[in-house]
């Protein structure tokens, strides 16, 4: 195919197709290829690029401190023995370097005596391991346009729980799998058709259905909003599948490699894991990337798009967020959470994320402690003046009047200004916020 034509698809002719006046199945590989030409798009401006190498040089510092403590915790479960499988299988596109390297870091784990470390070496040892999710965390909140990551308590409960837990439940299943599949009765099922060929072609299949379980969890769990389980698996899928094409790919590029190795020698094996960890990482994010773009379709343009909101549409934003909110508390609904706010405001994350902050930071909202916060307002909604709420988008970003006062006075200008406020005060006086919610009646 021409090459400039398939450009022209990509960049023009595939969004100019209404997906209205398709098929179910059509509209479905619209949106795939749509997908897939904007996660190209945004590899190529380098930001996850970026992200990924900063992530390889946080796991070459983290991956034995992350074995040792999750080897420390399989060792009380007697299932210690199963990180080297693991490690093998997911270095198993190196080829004989894999091993080679697995045999190093299972070394280097089993000389780590923890011990020997005393206190302060333990605190080390963990923090470089909580280390390595923060940075994970902060990438994908990035991708997720997170404004607020979770609070220092909750990161470390969350860490914690994923670094003592989540490697018992792994290994457990994966034992408890091998015990059911080795029972008598078990192979005595296998052995009648057609169980035993739909057994022989899940197990063919199990290696991509448990990665891509995989990166959903991820991408389910790390990101400090509420991701839709859906979207989640869409970029666990996409992940998934390019991890195991990614292996399979790099596999034969070790074995057509020999130059190469040659070139480097002894080095070859780091720089091969390395250049390997970096094609994780851009995959995990590509994922993450993928799974966005499918929770927030609005995102999901040609062109990358910036929405910057007026200083008129921000306050005016102001005004219907603390309307709903205020409505939903006076009545006694359900409270608004951020992602709901999204969808009844139609709008991408960021301007709405960045409103409630300003509403946050006067006071005049604030999160509950459910999972996924709650916005309720943060005084009586009789004591919240409609001017403070204009306020808070007016002057979010002034840090203070001095400045005003300094350099940006001039006479002319500034009863210009006066003006203006006494005539804000004017129309608004001493109206609140129950004044608002109470004059329209409970909503529908």
């Amino acid at each position: 195919m021409d090459l400039g034509k398939l450009k022209k698809f990509f960049s023009s002719e595939l969004w100019g197709l209404d997906l209205s006046e398709v098929s179910t199945r059509k509209g479905l590989i619209i949106k795939m290829l749509r997908l897939f030409y904007v996660a190209i798009r945004d590899l190529s401006e380098g930001q996850i690029t970026l992200r990924a190498m900063s992530l390889v040089y946080t796991s070459l510092l983290s991956l034995v401190p992350l074995l040792a403590v999750s080897f420390s915790v399989l060792k009380a479960f007697g299932v210690h023995n199963q990180i080297e499988p693991f490690l093998l299988g997911l270095l198993a596109p190196l080829g004989p370097k894999g091993a080679e390297i697995t045999d190093k870091v299972i070394g280097f784990v089993e000389n780590m005596k923890v011990g020997v470390l005393g206190s302060i070496g333990v605190a080390l040892l963990i923090y470089t391991v909580i280390e390595l999710l923060r940075k994970i965390e902060s990438a994908i909140n990035e991708i997720w346009k997170i404004r607020r990551p979770r609070s220092f308590a909750r990161r470390f409960s969350d860490y914690m729980s994923v670094i003592l837990i989540g490697p018992v439940l792994i290994f457990a299943a994966i034992g408890l799998t091998a015990s059911v599949m080795s029972t008598s009765l078990v192979q005595r099922m296998l052995a009648v058709e057609p169980l035993g060929t739909v057994f022989l072609i899940g197990t063919k299949l199990m290696p991509y259905v448990l990665v891509c379980a995989g990166f959903t969890f991820i991408y389910i769990f790390v990101p400090s909003t509420r991701v839709r389980f859906h979207s989640a698996l869409v970029g666990g899928i996409f992940a998934g599948v390019l991890w195991q094409t990614a292996g399979w790919g790099f596999a034969k590029f070790i074995v057509t490699s020999t130059k190469y190795i040659a070139i480097y020698s002894g080095f070859a094996i780091i720089i091969l894991f390395m250049i390997w960890l970096y094609l994780n990482w851009i995959i995990l994010l590509l994922g993450a990337r993928v799974a966005f773009y499918h929770q927030y379709p609005q995102f999901l343009h040609v062109k990358k798009e910036l929405l910057l909101l007026s200083n008129r549409l921000k306050e005016r934003l102001a005004f219907i967020i603390m309307y709903l909110v205020g409505s939903n508390f006076h009545w006694g609904k359900k409270p608004w959470t951020l992602n709901t706010l999204v969808d009844r405001l139609e709008l991408p994350l960021e301007p709405v994320q960045d409103v409630l902050l300003s509403l946050e930071k006067r006071k005049l909202l604030m999160e509950s402690g459910a999972e996924p916060p709650e916005y309720i307002p943060a005084r009586d909604i009789d004591m919240i003046k409609l001017t403070d709420v204009l306020n808070a988008v007016r002057v979010a970003t002034e840090d203070s009047t001095l400045l005003e006062a300094r350099f940006l006075s001039m006479p002319a200008v500034d009863g210009i200004m006066s003006g203006l406020d006494s005539a804000v005060r004017s129309a608004l006086g001493d109206r609140t916020l129950h004044d608002l919610v109470a004059e329209k009646g409970e909503p529908a």
